[in-house]
């Protein structure tokens, strides 16, 4: 996902959780005037994006591939990266919490929802550009559609990619990866808005990317397209690593269900799904959600779980991997709210 900047609201003291999500407190004036804070907001970003484009209290469950969470104050859909740019500054002279959201495939969103506005580019900044063996997309491309696209074009290196659920946006935000390749592979560039309000585009080089980090969640910036550097291939062998990749992770991963994909980090030395499986814990339950029985790295929504009954699933596992191996499971899922 690109990047959360939480800031504090007019009437409202923030402070974090242990997650570093921010958290607002009721001011001593009640909530009417944040009430009427946020409607002067949305009044706002209704001029930048289209009254269309702007949602009140739009259930996050419905943005996420949890399908867990509950309400945000303001949703707002930016059709072009001049308009987030734009939704972006209104949200910070305002001095109301924002978060970026792609495609939600990281996230568990609290059952109370969040308070600020969501800017959510998967709707919106989708264009794609061709030049040569480079692809550039916008924030809110699904990654797999960039990987189709490739195939499709003869170019040669995002395959790994073909069946990750997020944004291309996302997932240069924790440097996705799977099945041996990963966005440090491919990327050439990527544009982006900083915390100042001015554009760069960064090289990948300077991009500190490694293991789900980079510099874009370690400075807040928000990705608005990345450049990909790829290699002449032959479709026909491209599109067979691809089918070959996705067999093998359908045969493998609990996609039946909603999830967050991997749950947790992969500890240094371990593979957090066999600690899971070693410690006893597939199929430990909670309300609506469960450690995954087809592979214990999934913590996964089996149709009416809350985000109450995720994190309860999610402390048990921690604990009792700990308590058994000595090893605490650091989550790779975000919390919001």
């Amino acid at each position: 996902m690109p990047g959360a900047c939480p800031h504090a609201s007019s009437g409202q003291a923030t402070d974090r959780d242990a997650n570093g999500v921010s958290r607002t407190k009721e001011s001593e004036t009640g909530m009417s005037d944040d009430a009427d804070h946020l409607e002067s907001l949305a009044w706002k970003l209704r001029s930048i994006v289209g009254e269309d484009n702007v949602l009140l209290h739009e259930p996050l469950s419905e943005h996420t591939t949890f399908e867990i969470g509950g309400p945000a104050d303001i949703f707002v859909i930016p059709d072009t990266i001049d308009d987030a740019r734009e939704v972006i500054a209104a949200c910070r002279e305002a001095d109301v919490p924002y978060f970026v959201l792609g495609k939600g495939s990281d996230l568990l969103v609290s059952d109370d929802g969040y308070r600020g506005v969501i800017v959510a580019i998967a709707d919106g900044l989708v264009n794609v550009t061709v030049d040569g063996n480079e692809i550039c997309c916008q924030a809110g491309v699904p990654l797999h559609e960039a990987s189709e696209m490739a195939c499709d074009l003869g170019l040669s290196g995002l395959e790994f990619a073909c069946g990750i659920p997020g944004s291309v946006g996302g997932a240069c935000f924790m440097n996705a990866g799977a099945y041996d390749g990963c966005m440090a592979d491919v990327l050439s560039s990527v544009c982006c808005l900083m915390p100042d309000g001015s554009t760069a585009n960064i090289a990948v080089g300077d991009l500190d990317l490694g293991y789900r980090k980079s510099r874009v969640r370690d400075e807040g910036l928000v990705v608005l397209s990345a450049t990909f550097a790829l290699r002449p291939g032959d479709p026909e062998e491209i599109r067979a690593t691809m089918d070959d990749l996705t067999q093998r992770r359908e045969s493998k991963q609990p996609l039946e269900y909603p999830s967050a994909g991997s749950t947790f980090k992969r500890p240094e030395g371990y593979f957090a799904g066999k600690l899971i499986t070693d410690a006893g814990l597939k199929g430990y339950q909670s309300g609506g959600a469960a450690v995954s029985t087809k592979h214990a790295g999934f913590v996964v929504n089996l149709g009416d779980a809350t985000a109450a009954d995720v994190h309860a699933v999610i402390d048990h596992v921690q604990d009792e991997v700990e308590r058994q191996f000595g090893v605490r499971l650091e989550p790779e899922v975000r919390f919001l709210g």
